[in-house]
């Protein structure tokens, strides 16, 4: 089936990490390409993808490693790979990161919820 021209508009408007987006870090590498994303920023508001030029999307390494990748449009700024701790994923994934891919029992495994 042939796609609209706005759906053809929005894969073109996403803004997603390059597959092959690598960096390492303290002797540790981090990969797009071998993590799974977890949670993103990234949702369509009737207008475009980007949250003020900026995306962010939160991945666990096999390993259980958790890293973010930040993309920019802004003129002067460079996208960039950040690793980051479990408690700091947690906290993006429960505040700004919306758009989750994976639940938090399998984005998280081990960390218990408790009823409030």
């Amino acid at each position: 089936m042939a796609q609209t021209i706005t759906e053809a508009q929005t894969e073109r408007s996403t803004m997603k990490p390059p597959e092959k987006f690598t960096r390492i870090v303290g002797r540790k590498k981090y990969s797009v390409q071998t993590a799974t994303l977890i949670a993103s920023d990234a949702y369509w508001d009737g207008h475009n993808f980007e949250r003020h030029g900026r995306n962010t999307f939160l991945y666990r390494t096999p390993k259980g490693a958790y890293f973010t990748v930040t993309l920019t449009q802004w003129q002067g700024e460079q996208d960039h790979l950040s690793p980051i701790t479990q408690d700091e994923a947690i906290q993006l994934y429960e505040t700004s990161l919306t758009e989750h891919e994976l639940p938090y029992t399998e984005a998280f495994p081990g960390v218990n919820v408790e009823d409030a």
